[in-house]
């Protein structure tokens, strides 16, 4: 559908999350090294969990309660800023709870492909949901004004993380996608993910010989 507020970055980010829990899921299966270990050494579970805490916090800070005060008096489309946050909520315990799995010494690995499982449904269930109901009740509620808010806290959460955000974020995307990305930033920024950014992300090879 299309929307009055550029949701570019939105679903950008929300790929770029589904790719890696596949990644993540491959990872959890195999059987020819201990995954524990791989998971627990890749720089790419770290990231994962870093920017998508960044990114619903942000979430829960700075868009649902501006949309509470503006949906007062319509009960349904509060239902579903509840539901947003409730599964915000879900999924932490479950990022705990792969953590744990991965320092258990004893029953680590047959616990970690189920909560890796656990978490990949929780998280595509949520990210499915936001995509089908309450990207259009933002795009119909928040301001543009209030929309740039989301992004401008967002930048500023990732903060020094930039120049491994942006190159995780683009990871594998088709190329025209990618171009169609980085035209909405500002020039200063595409320069360094070409020159910069892209190189130090792939000499990082942040989920090493995992995948």
């Amino acid at each position: 559908m299309g929307f009055r507020l550029d949701m570019t970055m939105m679903y950008a980010f929300h790929d770029a999350l589904r790719r890696d829990l596949e990644r993540i899921a491959r990872i959890a299966a195999r059987r020819d090294d201990d995954p524990r270990r791989l998971l627990r050494t890749a720089a790419g579970w770290e990231m994962f969990k870093a920017y998508l805490r960044v990114h619903h916090t942000t979430e829960d800070d700075t868009v649902w309660p501006v949309m509470q005060r503006a949906l007062t008096d319509r009960p349904d489309d509060l239902a579903l800023l509840d539901a947003m946050e409730a599964e915000h909520a879900a999924i932490d315990p479950l990022l705990a709870a792969v953590d744990a799995a991965l320092a258990d010494r004893d029953s680590g690995p047959e616990r970690l492909g189920d909560v890796v499982d656990a978490l990949t449904a929780e998280l595509s269930a949520h990210l499915k949901h936001e995509e089908d109901e309450a990207l259009a009740l933002i795009d119909a509620t928040l301001t543009e004004e209030q929309w740039r808010r989301f992004g401008a806290v967002h930048r500023e959460r990732i903060g020094a993380e930039a120049p491994r955000y942006l190159p995780w974020l683009l990871d594998g995307m088709r190329p025209e996608r990618m171009e169609g990305v980085l035209a909405g930033l500002p020039e200063n920024l595409r320069a360094a993910y070409r020159d910069e950014w892209k190189a130090a992300y792939a000499r990082l090879d942040p989920w090493g010989q995992a995948t």
